[in-house]
C-alpha cells in the first residue's frame, strides 16, 4: 500500500539523491522546504510546501498539516540535516509515528547532554559547564584556565562559537546571545590535530568508517578563511580513533543503528597518542563528505540515513578500514568573500587550468553575478567547494593547499531578501 513519506529538506545541491532511495511513483513523497531548498526537490515529488525555515516547529507543523489534508496522513517524517532532526522528531511524536524521539536525539543535539553522556564512557573530553551569566564564564576560566570556548548548546557548523580570553570585557552580552542562539555552555580549549570521523554504527560496530585530518578549522572558516580535510591512512592512528569513536557512538546511540559525524582532537600525552572528544552528530557529515563517500568509497551515507529513518534494517558489509588498500579523499571549502548574502564580482575556478593539481576531480565554484545566499545550509552556500582523490595523503594535502592559495574571489554585500512561508 502506498505510503505518505514527508521529508524536511533545505539543500539546493544534491547532497541526498531522494529518488534513488524511495520510488516516488509508488509512494507519495512530499517535501517541506525553504525557498533556497526548493531547487533541490525531486521532480517526482507528490507535493511541496515552502516555509521560511524548516527548523521552525510551528511552520513545519502547519506545512505538514496542509500536506496531510491534500495527500493523507503521514506514515513517516524524515530529516537528514542536523538542524531539522528535533523538529522531525516532534512532528513524529504528535502523530505517534515510529522513529527516534527528541529524547533519543538530545545527546546528539544538546552539547551539554552530549558532554555528560560522553563523560560516562571514560573517554577524554574537555572540562565543561552550563553558563547563564558572564560571572559563570569567569568562574569557569579561573577554575580551569584561559582561554575557554563558549558555544550554543544546540548550534551547528560552528555558528556562535567564540574563544573567550581572560582579558575579554565583562560586557560580553551573554543575554543577547542566548536570546538569539539559545542556551550556552563553556568548555576548556582542547588542543591537538582536529579530526573528523564519518561512517555507520550498526549492531555495536562500525562496519564502514573513515577518518580525516582537518587543514585549518571550521571555526576559522566562520571567520572568512578556508577549511579542508584529508583522509588519514596511518594504521596506528586509525586503530586509536576507531576504538574512541566506537565507544562514544555506541553509548550515545544506545544500541540503535545510525550514521554519524564525530570530531575529536588527536594529541600526544605522557602515555602516548590520545583522543580528546569534541562533538558528534547522528547524521551525515556536511560539506563534500556525502560526495566523497559516493564517488570514492562507493557508499551513500545519505541513503543509509534515509533508510534507517524509514525503519529499515541497514548493515553495510564490514570493511577493514585500517589495513585495506584504498583510494583516499580530501575536500576544500573557500568562504564567501564578504558577508552573506553577497554578489560575486570576480571568481577563479581551478579545474581545467594549467595549474590544477591532478588530485582535484570535482568543484562547485560561484560565477560572476551569482548571489551567495544566507541560507541555513552554511557549508553549501560558500565561494568554492572542491573534491580531491588519490593514494597519497601528503599529495592530497598539498593539492588542497595549492587550490586554496590560488583561489580568488571578490564580492559585494547585497540586501537580504525576506523569505516568506508559502504553501504550494
Amino acid at each position: 500500500m502506498s505510503r505518505h513519506v514527508v521529508v524536511l529538506h533545505r539543500w539546493a545541491t544534491p547532497y541526498a539523491l531522494y529518488e534513488n532511495y524511495i520510488d516516488h511513483t509508488v509512494d507519495r513523497v512530499s517535501y517541506i522546504t525553504t525557498p533556497t531548498g526548493a531547487a533541490g526537490v525531486p521532480s517526482g515529488a507528490a507535493a511541496m510546501r515552502i516555509v521560511a525555515a524548516t527548523d521552525d516547529p510551528d511552520e513545519a507543523e502547519a506545512a505538514l498539516r496542509s500536506l496531510e489534508i491534500a495527500h493523507g496522513g503521514a506514515d513517516a517524517v524524515i530529516a537528514l540535516k542536523e538542524d531539522d532532526l528535533l523538529v522531525a522528531a516532534g512532528l513524529r511524536a504528535r502523530r505517534g509515528l515510529p522513529g527516534w524521539s527528541a529524547d533519543d536525539l538530545r545527546v546528539f543535539r544538546d552539547k551539554m547532554a552530549m558532554a555528560k553522556a560522553v563523560a560516562t564512557t571514560g573517554e577524554r573530553l574537555p572540562a565543561f559547564a552550563a553558563v547563564e551569566s558572564w560571572r559563570d564564564i569567569e568562574e569557569f576560566g579561573r577554575s580551569h584556565g584561559w582561554p575557554v570556548v563558549l558555544k550554543p548548546r544546540f548550534g551547528s557548523s560552528s555558528a556562535g562559537v567564540i574563544v573567550v580570553r581572560e582579558d575579554e570585557p565583562a560586557g560580553l552580552d551573554l543575554g543577547t546571545r542566548v536570546a538569539e542562539l539559545g542556551p550556552h555552555f563553556v568548555q576548556t580549549l582542547a588542543t591537538g590535530t582536529l579530526l573528523h570521523v564519518d561512517g555507520v554504527h550498526a549492531e555495536g560496530s562500525l562496519p564502514v568508517w573513515r577518518v580525516h585530518r582537518y587543514l585549518n578549522t571550521p571555526l576559522g572558516f566562520r571567520s572568512g578563511g578556508w577549511v579542508g580535510s584529508v583522509e588519514v591512512d596511518d594504521p596506528a592512528t586509525l586503530r586509536l580513533v576507531h576504538d574512541h569513536a566506537l565507544k562514544i557512538v555506541t553509548r550515545l546511540a544506545r544500541g540503535r543503528s545510525t550514521v554519524f559525524h564525530l570530531e575529536t582532537f588527536l594529541s600526544t600525552g605522557e602515555s602516548g597518542p590520545r583522543c580528546t572528544f569534541l562533538e558528534v552528530g547522528a547524521r551525515v557529515g556536511g560539506a563534500e563528505i556525502p560526495f566523497l563517500w559516493r564517488d570514492i568509497h562507493g557508499h551513500d551515507l545519505m541513503e543509509t540515513a534515509f533508510r534507517l529513518a524509514l525503519g529499515e534494517r541497514v548493515t553495510p558489509d564490514p570493511v577493514d578500514e585500517v589495513h585495506a588498500p584504498r583510494e583516499l579523499g580530501g575536500l576544500l571549502l573557500v568562504a564567501a568573500p564578504t558577508q552573506r548574502p553577497c554578489e560575486i564580482t570576480a571568481a577563479t575556478a581551478a579545474l581545467g587550468t594549467d595549474w590544477a593539481p591532478p588530485e582535484l576531480y570535482g568543484e562547485n565554484v560561484v560565477s560572476v553575478g551569482d548571489i551567495i545566499s544566507d541560507a541555513d545550509a552554511y557549508y553549501e552556500h560558500v565561494g568554492g567547494r572542491f573534491r580531491f582523490r588519490g593514494h597519497d595523503a601528503a599529495a592530497i594535502a598539498s593539492a588542497i593547499d595549492q587550490v586554496a592559495v590560488r583561489m580568488r574571489l571578490t564580492g559585494r554585500p547585497v540586501a537580504p531578501s525576506q523569505p516568506e512561508g508559502v504553501l504550494t
